[in-house]
């Protein structure tokens, strides 16, 4: 089963601590109840009980500590950690904020130099610790650039700290905040540790309306030495851009969770309910919506989760997954507001009931697209690898599945930003015309004709200036690799022909739409034009293979999940 049943999956892919941490987590939540779940949301309750429960179970200790600096169990690895995301992100978004904002203060420390931080650290984390990343700020939100943080030296290897942060999770509670400052003497980059219980650190105030706590800080004359020194210069630069490589993608799996779980509760209630003496899901319309958002939920898991064999796999001679990442941030978490819109329009008022987890799903989805990055920044990031994507390929050995227990060394070693127009991908080709399917096959003639595009009409210096046509561009060329590894993952899992070419139907036209809006743009030339319209196409129309995925996946997830009140 692709979507998530917490009350099902018994995670035999896993080992068997990892297992137990999974099974765990969920017995803590269906032991809390949706009740007391959605209660404690309302009421804005900062989850002392599940910090607590990470402590006893060191559950990020577990997760979140390399190899080297734990036991025989501790590693930091990707595959394993989305089944954790995806946990937390089915059963509240206020959960996986605090584990995700721990991710990200962490990075700094593990790629760092500073043997003693990390050795620190490790203990903080069986302490029970979280962590907090001090990079934004008020006046400059994530523009590093323009950091105002001062480190200033006094000599002696001593420094003193001075400056606010802004938008900081986990802040008013966390072991060690990473801080991304500037040395007022030399105007390198630097980042340091400090801690949130000390003096000179002040939690200014929450600054969201809701359960998580995400600080404004100040750090006034706060004493700093060598040893809680973490990077500096390029280092420290790459240390921030690089943390952020990892933390986005775990985005793409909160949506992932959260759609699961919003999904079951529309299936049940509308299967379940009569209206002009027939069940809501006898209406062909919400057929087609449901069975729209099913294939979208599954197209991101698969597409998410083949990311975690490239980020699993990634050197520093294959850097594939720096594509992938921005597109799981982005496009899985686009895909997770554009899912919970379906099923809204499927359930309609009972998606604002107080006692729905729905109403939660509807909220939160929306932050995800919009945090590590908006959706134009990550895509800015996705269309410099698209020359090489298309008519530069590279060979490389055809990457498994990476289930394998092992710690994600390179990711805390992945060295400088720069390059990325340089960075190669295997052909995509390889995984398309491995499959022979109706939908599939119209869909390569849309990259085809995308290629031409480029080759023939690309976009002019003026259009180039233009970020909403390069956005639209970028929308068109994402669908690629998208399909590309829902295709790759679909092999390793088996998925059936029916599911995988229902996915293409609803890729087809997603293509299509993002075509007649580059075909719609002022400044789109008339070849352009004539190509965009060349670009548009429909699915093949197969009523018995969509009855087929809608009795078996879909209609199938009826009352086959329900959280514990």
């Amino acid at each position: 089963m692709i979507i998530l049943n917490p009350k099902k999956n018994n995670y035999e892919h896993l080992d068997e601590k990892s297992r137990e941490i999974m099974l765990k987590t969920i017995k803590f939540f269906e032991t809390k109840g949706k009740q007391k779940l959605k209660d404690d949301y309302e009421n804005r309750v900062w989850y002392a009980d599940f910090i607590e429960f990470i402590k006893k179970e060191k559950i990020f200790s577990t997760l979140l500590t390399p190899s080297e600096y734990g036991d025989g169990d501790t590693r930091w690895d990707t595959f394993r950690n989305c089944d954790f995301n995806e946990i937390l992100g089915f059963y509240g978004l206020p959960y996986w904020y605090t584990w995700q904002v721990s991710i990200l203060g962490l990075g700094p420390i593990w790629m760092g130099k500073n043997e003693e931080v990390k050795k620190k650290t490790a203990q903080l984390l069986q302490d029970g610790g979280i962590f907090a990343f001090g990079l934004s700020e008020k006046e400059h939100g994530a523009d590093l650039y323009s950091s105002d943080m001062a480190l200033t030296p006094l000599g002696d290897g001593k420094y003193v700290a001075d400056g606010g942060k802004y938008y900081i999770g986990n802040a008013n509670e966390a072991a060690l905040v990473s801080t991304f400052a500037k040395n007022t003497e030399t105007d390198e980059y630097v980042f340091f540790a400090v801690d949130s219980k000390h003096e000179n650190f002040e939690c200014v105030k929450n600054i969201v309306n809701s359960q998580n706590y995400v600080a404004e800080y100040a750090l006034q004359g706060y004493p700093i030495t060598e040893a809680d020194i973490l990077s500096r210069g390029s280092e420290a630069w790459d240390s921030a851009l690089n943390t952020i490589n990892v933390g986005k993608y775990n985005l793409g799996w909160a949506s992932i969770g959260v759609c699961s779980h919003a999904f079951y509760e529309a299936i049940t209630h509308a299967a379940n309910r009569n209206l002009f003496n027939h069940y809501v899901t006898d209406f062909t319309h919400i057929r087609q919506l449901f069975t729209d958002s099913f294939a979208r939920i599954c197209a991101m898991k698969l597409f998410a989760l083949r990311n975690s064999d490239y980020m699993k796999s990634a050197s520093s001679e294959d850097r594939r997954y720096l594509l992938y990442n921005p597109i799981t941030k982005m496009k899985v978490t686009t895909q997770g507001e554009e899912v919970v819109d379906l099923l809204w329009d499927i359930i309609a008022a009972k998606g604002f009931e107080k006692d729905m987890y729905f109403e939660m799903a509807a909220m939160e989805i929306r932050a995800l697209p919009k945090l590590e990055g908006t959706v134009h920044v990550n895509m800015a990031l996705i269309v410099k690898f698209m020359a090489n994507y298309f008519f530069n390929p590279g060979k490389f050995s055809e990457i498994p599945r990476r289930d394998d227990p092992s710690n994600d060394d390179f990711l805390f070693n992945q060295g400088p930003t720069k390059g990325l127009g340089k960075i190669q991908f295997h052909d995509p080709s390889i995984a398309y015309n491995s499959i022979d399917l109706p939908n599939v096959n119209v869909f390569k003639e849309q990259i085809e004709i995308f290629k031409e595009l480029l080759v023939q009409a690309p976009p002019d210096k003026e259009q180039i200036k233009d970020i909403d046509f390069l956005l639209i561009m970028g929308e068109l060329f994402t669908l690629v690799p998208y399909g590309q590894l829902i295709i790759e993952n679909s092999k390793i899992l088996d998925v059936e022909d029916d599911l995988l070419d229902q996915i293409f139907d609803f890729i087809i036209r997603d293509f299509s739409k993002f075509a007649l809006q580059l075909y719609s743009k002022t400044s789109s030339t008339e070849k352009q034009m004539e190509i965009c319209m060349k670009m548009i196409k429909k699915p093949v129309v197969n009523t018995q293979r969509f009855n087929r995925v809608w009795e078996k996946y879909v209609y199938s997830l009826n009352g086959e999940y329900e959280m514990s009140s």
